[in-house]
């Protein structure tokens, strides 16, 4: 959907308060004749031509598209996420209910990423939180973040974080 597409009939993600609500980006069903990756395609493609603005189920949130490179394969990988902030300190997280995403597994063991924010691409430093930072975080998220609380209250695993720092633009 472009820019100047109606994304009239599409719910307002800040209206989203429950982990289970249908209208979730998560909980979109889609055509299973079409991976994941595909999909990701698609919503690459959109924002990178409308300066970080995408429609659908993501109409309305902001977005960032992340750039790993692949722990086993070398290769890079772009990922759209929806950044969230801690006084200014850029985080991510997933709601992948039975793995950490890959972008985990990459960071984790290669911390340099490329963040696309709006029309605006950034180098940047990816740090998997784990231990005392971890938990320090998580307990703040836990409280401060209610989709990410119901999503732990439903989970076995602890949620991955992820902070990203901007070394400048690129």
């Amino acid at each position: 959907m472009s820019e100047t597409e109606s994304t009239a009939g599409q719910p307002d993600q800040t209206d989203i308060t429950d982990f289970n609500d249908p209208n979730a980006p998560w909980n979109q069903a889609w055509d299973q004749d079409v991976s994941i990756a595909d999909w990701n395609d698609d919503v690459i493609e959109e924002f990178r031509e409308n300066s970080g603005k995408v429609g659908g189920a993501y109409a309305g949130g902001d977005l960032i598209l992340l750039t790993t490179t692949g722990a086993k394969s070398g290769k890079r990988h772009t990922t759209p996420l929806g950044p969230l902030y801690r006084d200014g300190i850029m985080f991510v997280s997933s709601f992948i209910e039975d793995k950490y995403p890959a972008w985990w597994y990459n960071i984790k063991a290669n911390p340099q990423v490329t963040i696309e924010l709006r029309d605006k691409t950034y180098r940047a430093i990816g740090k998997v939180l784990e231990g005392a930072d971890y938990d320090e975080f998580a307990t703040w998220v836990l409280a401060n973040h209610p989709l990410l609380a119901d999503f732990q209250s439903k989970v076995d695993r602890p949620m991955p974080l992820v902070v990203l720092t901007l070394d400048g633009e690129g």
